[in-house]
């Protein structure tokens, strides 16, 4: 086995594909339960998202609802900071 600063063991390679499954698991079940919310159902057909569709191409440009789910994101984020950085 070589040794060196890029050495990697199969013992971290399962450790990291072990936590990437579960959080791909996990973000998997977190769409499964807002998929039930009827506002989150809405939030893709709003005034101002594009959609062009022809006979052998579509495309979707969701350019409302992504701003919303910025501007949501970054209030939470923001919040969070302020929270955990009492000191």
């Amino acid at each position: 086995m070589r040794t060196g600063p890029f050495t990697v063991d199969i013992e971290s390679i399962g450790r990291v594909l072990l936590i990437g499954g579960l959080a791909v698991a996990g973000v998997g079940g977190l769409m499964l339960l807002l998929s039930r919310v009827p506002v989150i159902n809405q939030l893709f057909n709003l005034p101002g998202d594009v959609r062009i569709q022809g006979e052998n191409f579509s495309c979707f440009v969701p350019i409302v609802s992504m701003i919303i789910i910025s501007v949501v994101l970054t209030v939470v984020v923001n919040l969070l900071l302020r929270i955990f950085n009492r000191q």
